[in-house]
């Protein structure tokens, strides 16, 4: 005879599983450590991924949300994501995919302009969030935001999807033509 749980308690069902991918490894880190520290109602679980595809020989849980950190001072940091999005199925642009660019509180150190960025996402119809990784403190409140969408993206928020999220985050601008 089975004994039936509650889904709540059934193992993996509860967790949150975000990807981080960029080439900033000590940033990633920071940026993983401050959303470990974040008050979670699901098991958080943080990867970190220098560029996609990931290793074929890695046992790979489910991802909730992907998230691609540029760094505006680097031209190898965007075309490590440009690289990288041709691995993510089609499925994840469907709210689970998200763009991060760091770096531009010192726009005059930056080698990729803020518009690159921005059509990048525009493209693949994704939220694009900008912050300074560097700073404790602007680090600290991102982490809160990707705690809360991924947990948005996970399911694990009522009544709010990720395709919820995803028209919350779009802008608010006039539509272009090649948009209707």
């Amino acid at each position: 005879m089975s004994v039936l749980r509650p889904l709540d308690k059934l193992p993996g069902l509860n967790t949150a599983t975000i990807l981080l991918v960029g080439t900033e490894d000590a940033l990633l880190q920071q940026l993983a450590e401050a959303m470990l520290k974040e008050d979670c109602t699901s098991e958080l679980k943080v990867h970190l991924a220098k560029s996609l595809p990931l290793p074929s020989n890695v046992n790979r849980p489910r991802i909730d949300l992907i998230v691609f950190v540029v760094n505006l001072h680097s031209k190898h940091s965007l075309r490590n994501v440009e690289e990288s999005l041709h691995h993510v199925d089609a499925t994840f642009f469907l709210g689970k995919v998200s763009f991060l660019a760091t770096g531009a509180g010192r726009e005059s150190h930056c080698s990729i302009h803020r518009n690159t960025v921005m059509q990048l996402a525009h493209t693949y119809r994704s939220p694009l969030l900008f912050c300074d990784l560097e700073i404790e403190d602007f680090r600290a409140t991102m982490a809160q935001r990707l705690v809360r969408m991924l947990q948005i993206c996970a399911g694990h928020v009522p009544s709010v999807s990720a395709l919820n999220l995803l028209s919350l985050l779009q802008s608010s601008e006039n539509p272009s033509l090649e948009d209707l």
